[in-house]
């Protein structure tokens, strides 16, 4: 028992330091493409594969962790004005990322009893599910929290026709990041997630 708790901390240790390393140096963990738009984030690959190896309940205090960094970064280093106006706003920047913690463990605790093909299916899946409840989440309740005062908001956003609604915007706007951060956490999880878990095994 003490020898897994150690274990534990240790992963924990280790996933922490490269988070902070994606979050504050440039080019790791914020990739930007579009000027003006927020960076395409590779923390949820980092977030999917923290709570496959741990569980569903230490992935979302991890990905409490990544929202609590997400403020952090709005308010000292923004680097585009819309990840200013979303990500200042507690609710915008934590709970996307606490149910992006949450719901990979719950799909690795589904498949961890499944055949092998099947698990690498699930672990696959999970690396989506990150990426798109945190892009999902994030256009919901963005549209909530800009319901009265979208105009500004769209404005920052591109070439907008005048009166289109918040949520087609955002979804315009943030999408495309969405699609292209889900597809490569999908791919990159399992290849990732099924050497650890045989390390984890034989130091368990």
């Amino acid at each position: 028992m003490r020898r897994e708790q150690t274990r534990n901390m240790a992963i924990t240790a280790l996933f922490i330091a490269l988070f902070l390393l994606q979050t504050f140096v440039p080019n790791i963990g914020y990739i930007r493409i579009l000027p003006g738009l927020p960076a395409i984030t590779t923390a949820p690959l980092t977030v999917a594969i923290y709570a496959l190896l741990m569980g569903p309940v230490a992935g979302a205090v991890f990905g409490l962790f990544w929202g609590i960094l997400r403020l952090i970064l709005a308010f000292t280093q923004p680097g585009d004005i819309v990840s200013l106006m979303l990500f200042q706003n507690v609710f915008i920047a934590v709970i996307p990322s606490v149910c992006a913690g949450l719901f990979p463990g719950l799909i690795g605790k589904l498949f961890q009893n499944k055949k092998k093909g099947i698990r690498e299916t699930g672990y696959a899946t999970a690396g989506a599910v990150t990426s798109l409840t945190n892009t999902v989440l994030v256009i919901l309740l963005t549209s909530l929290v800009f319901m009265n005062d979208s105009g500004r908001l769209i404005g920052y956003m591109g070439n907008f026709a005048k009166g289109t609604p918040l949520i087609e915007a955002l979804i315009i706007a943030l999408g495309m990041n969405g699609l292209i951060e889900a597809i490569f956490t999908a791919i990159v999880t399992p290849i990732i997630v099924i050497p650890l878990k045989k390390v984890m095994k034989r130091i368990g």
